[in-house]
């Protein structure tokens, strides 16, 4: 496949889904306070999730923001090796 023929799907599908999405429709369905808590519950878990994975990789994205390397996250990634005699 070419790079254009699939920038074109891509862009197809991403014109159907705006269209499809901001057409409104009957639901016939009851959404009581249970889903609306999972929904926030959801919510609330992808942020905290979406927090520790940039927590987790803030010394590698600053280093690679500003350029260089920090010194934190050489020894971060630094592999441990086991004292002689002890393997």
């Amino acid at each position: 496949m070419t790079h254009n023929s699939c920038t074109q799907k891509i862009l197809a599908g991403s014109v159907f889904t705006v269209i499809f999405s901001a057409t409104p429709f009957p639901a016939y369905a009851y959404l009581d306070p249970g889903t609306g808590s999972m929904m926030l519950q959801l919510l609330i878990g992808g942020i905290a999730g979406a927090l520790v994975v940039i927590k987790l990789y803030w010394y590698k994205l600053k280093g690679f923001m500003t350029g260089k390397r920090s010194s934190a996250a050489s020894t971060l990634t630094k592999k441990k090796t086991p004292p002689e005699g002890k393997g």
